[in-house]
């Protein structure tokens, strides 16, 4: 046996097993990661607004805190309201069952000509086995849905630790980074930091302006049904709807639907319908539009960027995917060499046909032949007339 061949599998065998080690602590440590950039982007997001306050005299630790207990203040105040409207309108549901369910009994009555009671239906809904085993799987995924909050607040909680030290250590997070490089990368670094705090602004612009548009025509027809609260509704609709991806839109529209459907069962099914049409029409139409001038991408690689970052990350990946290709196009867009175009035809979509093409070829065939001209007859030459004297 060759020398060489048991040090060779101790090392093919030690690869592999720093690769399996590498593998699982990869796995054990996808949610950590995840919720680390996020917190990357947070921080990116408010960059300017703590780089501003810093530059008035502030402490930039300070400075951070304020925009986050803003922030904080903002979405407690928000939640908080809409929170108690929610539970005014379930208690009025709650309350108005028995009337719907009479007008509900009485059309099945003249219908189908029964004799429905609706003491006898809730009778038979509190002694059927469905309500039981309901009641049961209720009481025992108490402590699961409990479980799930908690997870959820510790991901908060997580996600804002690090966006707070990301935020207020900027400088000093720049200043490490920037000491493991060669001066000759340091600037390259720095100015793909300014890209990706530039681009993360005009994503979150893109967004806010897109909820306010969305808040706007939310407002217009809850108020022109008449639902109670339209404003708060619209808020409501414009922020879930844009800063909560995938799903965020049914989110945003099953409020409205609940509290419209107090006012009248009809009106939910309308605002069903202009919740469908209207997402049709931001994703189409509005958000390319937006996303193309804010974040300066195609509207194409924006929709593409969203989907993909969607099939690596999930929600995640939809909501960073966008400022991060942007980034990405803005730097390297500043390294890669470009060249002048020629002023040719088909730059601009004219295409050349040389005369023996095959289109050409087959127009030929398809016109229709054509008969050659017949020559004119020679007229005949006049004969001269004799002349006088002559025999």
């Amino acid at each position: 046996m060759p020398r060489w061949l048991p040090r060779a599998m101790v090392l093919a065998l030690s690869l592999v097993a720093v690769f399996q080690l590498g593998s699982w602590a990869f796995h054990q440590l996808i949610g950590l990661l995840i919720n680390i950039l996020i917190a990357f982007f947070l921080a990116l997001a408010v960059e300017p607004a703590v780089s501003w306050m810093a530059s008035k005299g502030l402490r930039r630790g300070f400075a951070t805190f304020l925009v986050f207990f803003g922030v904080l203040v903002v979405a407690a105040g928000f939640v908080t309201l809409l929170g108690s409207i929610l539970a005014d309108q379930i208690i009025r549901m709650i309350e108005g069952i028995p009337e719907y369910l009479d007008s509900v009994i009485s059309w099945v009555n003249t219908t189908f000509h029964t004799e429905l009671k609706r003491v006898d239906i809730q009778e038979g809904l509190l002694r059927s086995d469905w309500l039981k085993r309901y009641v049961q799987n209720s009481a025992s995924g108490v402590l699961d849905v409990s479980a799930q909050v908690l997870g959820g607040l510790f991901q908060l909680l997580t996600i804002g630790l690090f966006s707070f030290y990301f935020a207020a250590d900027g400088p000093r997070l720049r200043r490490a980074l920037c000491s493991v490089l060669p001066p000759s990368k340091q600037a390259e670094v720095l100015r793909a930091w300014e890209i990706a705090v530039d681009k993360t602004g005009g994503y979150l612009y893109s967004r806010g302006l897109m909820a306010l548009i969305s808040g706007i025509a939310h407002y217009i027809l809850l108020e022109y049904l008449g639902v109670n609260y339209a404003p708060v509704l619209a808020v409501w609709v414009g922020l879930v709807s844009q800063f909560i991806p995938t799903i965020g839109t049914y989110l945003a529209g099953a409020l409205p639907m609940l509290i419209a459907f107090t006012v009248n069962p009809w009106y939910a099914l309308w605002v069903l319908i202009f919740v469908v049409i209207y997402q049709q029409f931001e994703n189409y139409v509005l958000q390319p539009k937006l996303t193309a001038k804010t974040v300066d991408l195609h509207p194409a690689v924006a929709f593409g960027s969203v989907i993909t970052g969607t099939a690596l990350l999930g929600a995640v990946g939809a909501l960073v995917a966008i400022p991060a290709v942007a980034t990405l196009q803005a730097f390297l867009g500043a390294y890669v060499k470009r060249y002048d175009v020629t002023d040719d035809p088909r730059v601009h979509g004219h295409r050349r046909r040389s005369p023996g093409s095959v289109l050409d070829r087959v127009r030929r065939l398809l016109e229709p032949k054509r008969e050659p001209a017949s020559e004119p007859e020679p007229t005949p030459e006049p004969t001269p007339e004799p002349e006088n004297g002559a025999s």
